[in-house]
């Protein structure tokens, strides 16, 4: 199934956030987040499964993506962790949304993962792709091993004035091969791509994007507003609420290496996904949905 399908917007204190709905408005929430480079498109097949069973689902698009915009100029266009994690949760107070199950993969899932642990009485349930996403910033000046650093080859070029200039230039190229490279086995179609390959000429993409990826090695300065926010991530706080974790086997980027349970202090379970890469719920709609259904049903 796939769009276009009708745009709303939220109005926040930074940002008018784009975002679909779907389902019963008085419905059970669930908010599904995307990462880079991908958009709502990635959940088509996901939230039909979920309406059918009586629940509000709601597809945002992430700063930077779509037809979000920053209300002001002068607001920074801050990629980091924290700032993505606080579009959530104005999301969800603009909406006047108290409680939702969440579902993320990428910079999505990282949000996600953000909200659950520090704010534990907004999420209902997590469903995550690749398990805890909180970015250990201070950490970040040792190396990984060989194998996992030259999958980061991405992130190293956005450190450059070349990276910057070659997302500019090039960011449809870019993001095809990423897509290409980080679900090796996932036989996407030019339509599926051009699909979302429209959000990524929002006007803040590219500067948002590099920011993201300078800032987690400390390359580049985060937005002072957001300074608590990360002081307390840089603790690596535990998620508490019941979580599945949803592992692509095929992932190209992350693959699923290790366990990943030990930062989930809640009831947990790890779903490796056989033929699956990094962007799970497009290539796994059927699976993404039951984990979320099974732990709304719990909780």
């Amino acid at each position: 199934m796939t769009g276009p399908y009708p745009i709303r917007f939220a109005h926040t204190a930074l940002l008018d956030i784009a975002y679909e709905e779907h389902g019963e408005p008085d419905g059970q929430p669930i908010i599904l987040l995307h990462g880079f480079p991908y958009d709502p498109r990635g959940y088509d097949e996901v939230w039909p499964l979920l309406a059918a069973q009586g629940h509000r689902v709601v597809v945002p698009y992430l700063r930077g993506y779509g037809p979000t915009r920053f209300r002001s100029e002068a607001t920074m266009r801050s990629g980091q962790q924290a700032a993505i994690a606080q579009d959530l949760i104005d999301l969800m107070d603009a909406l006047s949304i108290e409680k939702a199950a969440l579902a993320g993969y990428d910079w999505g899932g990282r949000a996600a993962c953000i909200v659950a642990a520090l704010w534990p009485q907004r999420a209902r349930c997590l469903v995550s792709g690749d398990g805890y996403n909180i970015q250990n910033i201070p950490a970040s000046v040792k190396p990984a091993s060989p194998e996992a650093e030259y999958r980061y080859w991405y992130q190293y070029y956005f450190h450059s004035a070349r990276g910057m200039r070659g997302l500019t230039e090039n960011r449809e190229e870019l993001s095809r091969l990423l897509w290409k490279l980080w679900s090796p086995s996932w036989g996407f179609s030019e339509d599926d791509f051009a699909r979302s390959a429209v959000s990524f000429h929002n006007p803040d993409f590219v500067e948002i994007v590099i920011h993201s990826y300078r800032h987690r090695y400390g390359y580049a300065p985060g937005d002072p507003v957001l300074q608590k926010i990360e002081d307390r991530l840089a603790e690596q706080p535990q998620i508490s609420v019941p979580t599945i974790s949803l592992c692509g086997a095929d992932d190209g980027v992350g693959p699923p290496d290790k366990e990943d349970s030990s930062q989930f202090s809640g009831p947990f379970e790890r779903r490796i996904l056989p033929g699956v890469g990094h962007n799970i719920p497009q290539e796994a709609p059927e699976a993404t949905a039951q984990a979320l259904l099974e732990l709304i049903g719990k909780s």
